[in-house]
């Protein structure tokens, strides 16, 4: 087992050798919970259907001092993501952190197994359990009967090596947009909004150029085809949320693409849901898409892209799939 020390917790990979230990902790934390009509179906769990679902998908063991506190099975069922299933705390631990060192664990899990996002369910009944969820940005998707499936899209970060490179990026994001989405960038100045914007541009197929609007603040570009248009707005010239809100951008938000430069602090009001764009410079030796070495001195800057969702619309989209490509 690979181990990580977390303020005295190790959180291990669970095989189905430690079927036993993760059945313990299971029964331990949901013996301790309140009478649930109807009744959970954890108390149905075996030895042996651990052992299968840890075979089959994997989980998490979290021991102290070599004692099992906590765990967690996965599931796999899902293209793309990866669920969660059984999370137990030893109710005797439930004040050291353990669930939220297994759920960091969990999540560096899903993205090193190449997953998009994370789903769980959740009984309603259990408000503390809800309310953890909800704090660490799950989004409650719908509900089954007594049950609340939450769901989770992981953000991601990639290097930019080139302009053109920038400009794949935006086509490559492109292909999962859709009529009111909304992409706040930011980055200090030269870092790549505009050159990122203009590769969304060309993979919505509109009518440009794109350049950047500080002057006229907003422009809207016609789509070519039958797809959406792209609002192109620049909120650096504008102090606050209440300014922008002036500009009357909300009926074309609905039936656009909107992506606004400088735009984190001032424009979240635009739409329940939107994805956070932010470019950041790092100069220095990189290597370019076909692996060549770039002197500092050849003026090429490295961008790092990292693209956070928030809200329902992204949750599960495969923004990594897509983006890490």
């Amino acid at each position: 087992m690979t181990a990580l020390n977390r303020h005295a917790l190790n959180v291990l990979d669970a095989t189905p050798d430690d079927a036993e230990a993760v059945l313990a902790v299971i029964r331990l934390s949901f013996g301790a919970r309140p009478v649930l009509d109807p009744p959970s179906t954890a108390g149905d769990e075996t030895i042996e259907s651990v052992a299968a679902a840890l075979e089959e998908s994997g989980g998490l063991l979290v021991e102290r001092r070599g004692k099992p506190i906590g765990a967690m099975l996965f599931d796999e069922s899902r293209p793309r993501m990866l669920g969660f299933r059984r999370v137990s705390v030893d109710p005797d631990h439930q004040d050291r952190g353990v669930a939220s060192a297994m759920v960091g664990v969990a999540e560096d899990t899903a993205e090193e197994r190449g997953c998009d996002g994370i789903w769980l369910s959740v009984r309603e009944e259990l408000p503390d359990n809800v309310e953890f969820w909800t704090r660490r940005r799950y989004i409650p998707m719908r509900r089954n009967a007594e049950m609340m499936e939450f769901g989770k899209t992981l953000w991601l970060g990639r290097e930019l090596p080139t302009a053109q490179s920038t400009r794949s990026f935006g086509e490559a994001l492109a292909t999962l947009l859709q009529p009111g989405d909304v992409l706040l960038m930011s980055g200090e100045l030269g870092a790549g909004k505009t050159t990122l914007t203009q590769g969304i541009g060309a993979g919505l197929d509109i009518r440009g150029p794109v350049t950047s609007p500080t002057f006229v603040i907003s422009r809207k570009h016609p789509n070519l085809g039958d797809g959406p248009p792209l609002q192109h707005v620049d909120a650096y010239r504008i102090g606050d949320s209440a300014e922008l809100d002036d500009l009357d951008l909300d009926m074309a938000t609905e039936s656009s693409v909107t992506v606004v430069e400088w735009g984190e602090g001032k424009a979240e009001q635009l739409a329940d849901s939107w994805l956070e764009v932010r470019l950041e410079r790092r100069k220095g030796t990189v290597l370019d898409p076909l692996g060549t070495i770039v002197p500092e001195d050849s003026g090429e800057d490295m961008r790092v892209v990292t693209v956070k969702p928030h809200g329902k619309r992204w949750v599960w989209e495969p923004l990594r799939s897509t983006l890490l490509a």
